[in-house]
């Protein structure tokens, strides 16, 4: 007798019956960048489709999401030069436009889950996710101290989920502590807990103008060469209070997040970086392949690696298609 497995994929209800992953807006997360100005909107050059909001563009935004089925925003803030200083100082300033904006957001819409990221590039004059010394040196310990300000101003505008993307050790129990010992015990925290010094976040800086301004982010952000070492950070962050444990980049790192899958309980969510959303869409704009199949196709591969949750920039273009 011979087996003939295309007996399972005969039809497209067959195939749909017989599918082993599936992916929806339930997994995403949709993140976005607000400006200072409430009006504007300004397209990212190296993110073909993806703009730049102010508040009132923002509010609508996730008011469009919400009705298609995305109801999870990681929430970005461009900050202006003239607002940048070595310690980040408007990071933690709850009279700043950023977390004004993240107030409104949840009164809003106190539906949508909001995650707001914890690292001091986008506030720093120097681009770095830490302090930097005279020498150039990112400093770890001292690093806490503003990373701690920071969540906690960010946990009092109201969002769920706190996400410290700066790779300081440590850093996950200080802001737990910060947090539980102001009250804020039901302040999610999603750890970056594997971030790669990867080549694949060129346009996310772009849209941010957080660039590191010398040096690069290899004392901090992981080697690509290994995958070990994420098991020793994600062992970190499960002692220190994580909720979730993430991988980023995605695409590149697919071993990861199934490594990660396979030894933790916790939710595993993985990062579709700007990089790898904006190969697909200007491969897309000169009709080199079609970008909802490719679109899916990649969605698809993070969620079989592993990861319970995607942060994606194709989140809402998802939707619409799915509908």
């Amino acid at each position: 007798m011979m087996i003939r497995p295309r007996r399972n994929r005969k039809s497209a209800v067959i195939r749909a019956m017989v599918e082993e992953t599936k992916v929806t807006t339930d997994d995403l997360i949709f993140p976005l960048f607000l400006l200072e100005d409430p009006k504007a909107k300004i397209e990212v050059n190296s993110m073909p489709g993806i703009c730049r909001l102010g508040i009132d563009h923002i509010l609508k935004e996730i008011e469009e999401c919400l009705k298609v089925g995305i109801a999870a925003f990681d929430i970005f803030p461009v900050v202006n030069e003239s607002h940048k200083d070595k310690m980040a100082t408007k990071s933690h300033d709850p009279n700043f436009f950023y977390i004004t904006a993240l107030k409104e957001v949840k009164k809003r819409f106190p539906e949508a889950c909001v995650m707001t990221d914890v690292a001091m590039d986008p506030y720093s004059s120097d681009g770095h996710d830490g302090i930097v010394d005279e020498n150039g040196k990112i400093l770890n310990d001292e690093t806490l101290d503003v990373l701690g300000k920071m969540a906690l101003t960010q946990a009092e505008a109201g969002i769920d989920i706190i996400g410290p993307s700066d790779m300081m050790d440590g850093r996950v129990g200080y802001i737990r502590e910060i947090l539980d010992g102001n009250g804020f015990t039901e302040t999610s925290i999603m750890s970056y807990s594997a971030k790669y010094a990867s080549a694949f976040y060129g346009p996310f800086r772009d849209a941010l103008d957080s660039a590191p301004k010398s040096g690069d982010k290899k004392t901090y952000q992981m080697n690509p060469a290994n995958q070990r070492e994420a098991l020793i950070e994600a062992d970190l962050d499960v002692g220190e209070g994580a909720d979730f444990l993430m991988v980023k980049p995605a695409l590149a790192y697919l071993d990861v997040i199934k490594l990660l899958k396979d030894n933790y309980e916790l939710p595993i969510a993985a990062y579709n970086v700007s990089g790898e959303y904006a190969m697909i869409a200007a491969a897309a704009e000169k009709g080199w392949l079609d970008k909802t199949s490719a679109m899916n196709e990649s969605l698809l591969s993070i969620k079989r690696a592993g990861a319970d949750i995607i942060l994606t920039y194709f989140a809402k273009e998802f939707a619409k298609n799915k509908r």
